[in-house]
């Protein structure tokens, strides 16, 4: 691994372990942002097969999407939502940060005895980071409380996805496929959007625990 992709990998690392350490809505959104203006970053420092127009443009997409526009539609839902209290998590921000580093340890444990690792094809930490990433989003999604959050952490679980695929992007494959996901973390971004914004019609709050005074008439 050269030194670029070395620095963005451990950066990703941190990032996941703050994400998992913080309750605030605006701090995990610029959180969310950083990770995705990283990853679009790994395409240009990686080595790549492809044509660099076409490496470039990518880079490019993934920049606009997931670093500035996912992110800015988030905030737009937050400005929009009625302003609340962060509830406190399924379990506290110790334990999942404790959790995230479990989920790391594994990780460096799985990478050395799944076959389909084949030894070179990820550089070091690559597989940890992506499994870390993926982890915590989905830590985000089923520990948090907050509709907005849960939706953070479909993000994250993709970008963790995202960047486990990029050794096969490197490798000259799935360029158009890559593109597909990134278009539809945007749909899903916006369709979770109207869905945050008719909870909040409904119950003046956007904790999903209150889904639960649903009830058949």
């Amino acid at each position: 691994m050269n030194a670029p992709t070395q620095l963005v990998t451990i950066l990703l690392l941190l990032n996941a372990f703050a994400l998992l350490s913080t309750g605030s809505l605006k701090i995990l959104i610029r959180l969310t942002a950083v990770q995705g203006m990283l990853l679009a970053l790994m395409p240009l420092i990686m080595p790549m097969s492809r044509d660099p127009a076409h490496t470039l443009f990518f880079c490019l997409a993934v920049f606009g999407i997931k670093g500035l526009g996912l992110p800015w539609l988030l905030k737009r839902t937050l400005r929009r939502a009625i302003r609340e209290a962060q509830p406190e998590p399924g379990f506290g921000y110790n334990l999942s940060l404790l959790a995230g580093v479990l989920a790391l340890v594994f990780s460096l444990w799985l990478e050395r005895r799944l076959p389909v690792v084949a030894p070179g094809f990820f550089p070091f930490l690559f597989f940890p980071a992506a499994f870390s990433t993926i982890f915590t989003g989905l830590v985000l999604v089923t520990g948090r409380m907050k509709a907005i959050t849960q939706v953070i952490g479909y993000l994250v679980a993709e970008n963790g996805i995202f960047l486990l695929g990029l050794p096969l992007l490197s490798a000259g494959g799935g360029f158009s496929f890559e593109m597909l996901i990134l278009l539809d973390a945007l749909a899903a971004v916006l369709v979770m959007g109207m869905a945050i914004g008719h909870i909040r019609d409904a119950f003046e709050s956007t904790d999903v625990g209150r889904l639960s005074m649903l009830k058949d008439r």
